[in-house]
């Protein structure tokens, strides 16, 4: 197999990540917003966790589109 070709499968498979970014931060705002329906008077308490789930899921995502830039292009 050539270089060319193997630096792009495992780019390829590094950039599987990204697909948990989107997927994680659709389960937490979802979360969130059957939480907040459900109890409206912890909905402040709950912001905080919410944005917190999403920073960490997109931060996943950013580092997992990262390896996959250095694996393509070094």
């Amino acid at each position: 197999m050539e270089t060319e070709a193997a630096k792009m499968i495992g780019a390829g498979l590094a950039a599987i990540g990204v697909i948990g970014g989107g997927v994680g931060v659709g389960i937490v705002f979802g979360q969130y917003m059957q939480a907040a329906a459900r109890n409206p008077s912890m909905s402040d308490q709950l912001r905080v966790f919410a944005f917190l789930g999403f920073a960490l899921s997109e931060a996943t995502a950013l580092f997992a589109l990262v390896v996959a830039l250095i694996i393509l292009f070094t």
